[in-house]
């Protein structure tokens, strides 16, 4: 990490503020970023950190203080007026950087056709070019597929891919590996190296805090809409946290948790005919992980767990009965819940409040006489939002205007709700701060009796800190069991390659 502090700065903020009505976002914001210089913006989630990144790309406009680009004051007007000069933003809300409907091909040369000359455009020149823009990334996908075909992660992956190609000045990268796995951005930090070496200046916001070490040449924390705090590398990351909470973060210790009866049981079971059979049995009161690369079929097994996919073989029991769900609704019936891991476009229902969104499943349970008991209703929503330390300005208030972690802690507590045999939840860390990420491991496991509970992580770190168990899939199935006593994460990145030579045509777990 060489940063070259001869060179003038290519951004400088100077006392920039934002207001929405009377809350005052930001307040008196000075910040500058030199070309090559990698800059890690920490905050906890609320902190004003997407607010800032959208005046910074264009989508905002800042009330008070001086935007400087290469020393000259700017004011953008648009995020396409930022990127003619230079500024390219990747944004935490993966649905809003792809257009539905359009192909990944399409969606790939999104910038490009909405520009001159776009009308000249073959078939055939234009998957060439697209194939040119994902090889940015080194990506493989289906390009005449539709958008709608890819995970999370892949389309996440598209967006990058995009950004790279407009040959930016600024990248701002905002969570860029929430959905990925190590390996998965240990590919996109290679990308950052190569665009320092360029003299690409980078802004990179993330709660991955291990990705800040291997990345950032600086850090700089906003609490409150106020910078409090920078930091060179190597980063203390503790003295960050500590600045960014505005108090140090306690170590918790995981306690083991009581394992009762088998709840679900899979037997020779393959989610796809090229896939490897394997047993799973998930117990009561034990929390176990299931970690894989992009594409190893982690959030596939859960679809199929809750209605929404097909498997090609071997059968599925639940409470000691053969059991397989049609739709979710049956399997919302039978107590098998799930939290999907594109939370905007599964989990939300646009203007719903935060209790309307908590109680959807289960109304009928506030029900009487075919009216709904509104202070029952309440009563239990204000239970789970102590429970979880749900900050916001209250039930009645729409769930998009909370904070991601807080919308996050909301969807888990909807599940909570019901009396569920099994809980899935994939991806329930992804783009929440440190403390959020602990309350939620914290309550997913103190609530974890009388039901099995299975959390879908990428990062090897959230599989560590929740799990008893650890699981680890690879093309379409699971290859390896882990226990949680003294693992190591070399030990789990060691099985997410097909270079392992343990793997068994049948793995029993």
């Amino acid at each position: 990490m060489s940063v070259q502090p001869a060179f003038p700065a290519f951004l400088r903020l100077e006392g920039v503020g934002k207001s929405f009505a009377e809350n005052r976002v930001l307040v008196d914001v000075d910040l500058e970023i030199r070309p090559g210089e990698v800059l890690a913006l920490l905050g906890a989630n609320g902190a004003g950190k997407s607010t800032l990144v959208k005046i910074i790309a264009g989508s905002h406009a800042h009330d008070a203080g001086q935007l400087r680009v290469d020393g000259e004051e700017v004011r953008f007007a648009s995020p396409h007026d930022a990127r003619r000069h230079g500024i390219v933003a990747v944004h935490q809300q993966v649905e809003q950087g792809v257009v539905p409907g359009l192909s990944v091909a399409e969606n790939l040369l999104l910038d490009e056709l909405c520009g001159a000359g776009s009308l000249f455009f073959r078939p055939g020149e234009a998957l060439k070019r697209a194939a040119e823009i994902a090889a940015g990334l080194e990506l493989h996908l289906p390009l005449q597929a539709p958008i709608e075909t890819l995970g999370t992660a892949e389309r996440q992956l598209v967006i990058l891919s995009r950004a790279l190609a407009l040959k930016p000045r600024l990248l701002i990268l905002d969570e860029p590996t929430a959905s990925l796995s190590t390996l998965e951005a240990e590919r996109l930090f290679h990308v950052i190296d190569r665009l320092r070496e360029r003299g690409v200046a980078i802004l990179y916001i993330s709660h991955r805090l291990s990705d800040l070490q291997r990345v950032a040449d600086r850090a700089l924390v906003l609490r409150d809409g106020r910078l409090v705090g920078e930091f060179s590398a190597p980063l203390d990351l503790g003295a960050a946290v500590e600045s960014m909470l505005g108090a140090a973060l306690g170590e918790v210790q995981l306690q083991p948790l009581q394992r009762g009866e088998t709840v679900l049981s899979l037997r020779d079971w393959q989610l796809e005919a090229h896939s490897a059979a394997f047993d799973l049995d998930l117990h009561e009161g034990e929390v176990v992980a299931l970690t894989g690369l992009l594409g190893a079929g982690k959030s596939e097994i859960a679809e199929v767990l809750f209605g929404l996919r097909k498997h090609h073989g071997g059968s599925i029991r639940l409470d000691g009965r053969d059991w397989l769900p049609r739709t979710p609704r049956e399997a919302i019936a039978a107590g098998v819940f799930f939290a999907a891991e594109d939370r905007a476009r599964n989990s939300r229902v646009p203007g719903f409040s935060v209790r309307a969104s908590m109680t959807l499943p289960f109304l009928r349970s506030f029900s009487r006489f075919g009216f709904i008991d509104r202070n029952a209703e309440r009563a239990r929503v204000a239970e789970q939002i102590e429970a979880l330390d749900i900050k916001g300005p209250g039930q009645e208030f729409a769930l998009e205007l909370l904070s991601g972690g807080n919308q996050q802690k909301v969807i888990l507590a909807r599940w909570l709700l019901g009396q569920g045999r099994v809980l899935i939840l994939d991806e329930p860390f992804q783009g929440v701060d440190v403390r959020a990420r602990r309350d939620i491991g914290l309550r997913i496991r103190a609530s974890a009796a009388g039901r099995a509970t299975l959390v879908i992580c990428s990062d090897p770190d959230e599989a560590l800190e929740i799990a008893d168990r650890i699981l680890v899939v690879r093309d379409g199935a699971v290859v390896a069991e882990l226990p949680r006593h003294d693992l190591q994460r070399s030990e789990i990145l060691a099985h997410l390659t097909p270079s392992n030579p343990s793997r068994q045509e049948t793995v029993r777990i």
